[in-house]
């Protein structure tokens, strides 16, 4: 009996230790910047540092930010996942990477399993290893909609947010 338990215990223990390893992990917009920050790859990495998005968890300490979490009922909207779902929406699944804000993987996906060199240079083969693609305009909205349909009573303007952050890798 004890050496039936022992060995059940064992193979769900192998069994875990697998579907961990398999499961993809979040790495960070430094990993995609190391190619995505040229001309080559449409800058990108740059134009996402240059964006609100990548701002988006800093701006919960701001005074602005303050009053709308007061508005809310939220006395602390950099801890408050309320606030976080949007502004940081990697919180719970990746924490250290918070401070990165809207971040490449919240839109394409936990990056471990397609970041490498010789998985990029296919899009068929990076599809398949977890990078999320987006196949027209109307997937894109429904993206950017998660976040932005009515935050904060604003309107949203997608084809105006679009122009200003869309990172299309350039025509060779």
């Amino acid at each position: 009996m004890k050496k039936a338990i022992v060995s059940l215990a064992l193979a769900l223990a192998v069994l875990t230790a697998i579907a961990a390893a398999q499961t993809p992990t979040y790495v960070g917009a430094d990993k995609c910047a190391l190619c995505h920050k040229t001309e080559r790859q449409g800058l990108q990495f740059v134009i996402w540092q240059g964006a609100k998005h990548a701002k988006s968890f800093a701006t919960l300490s701001s005074p602005q930010a303050a009053q709308n979490a007061q508005a809310l009922g939220v006395a602390k909207p950099a801890e408050d996942p309320k606030c976080l779902k949007c502004h940081a929406p990697l919180h719970d699944k990746a924490p250290a990477l918070m401070a990165e804000g809207v971040t490449c993987e919240v839109c394409h996906g936990p990056g471990s399993d397609y970041k490498a060199l010789a998985v990029m240079k296919n899009r068929e083969e990076s599809a398949k290893k977890g990078l999320i693609l987006f196949p027209n305009p109307d997937d894109i909205k429904a993206q950017c909609l998660k976040c932005h349909e009515n935050a904060h009573g604003l309107t949203f303007d997608f084809a105006a947010a679009w122009a200003k952050i869309k990172h299309p890798i350039p025509a060779k």
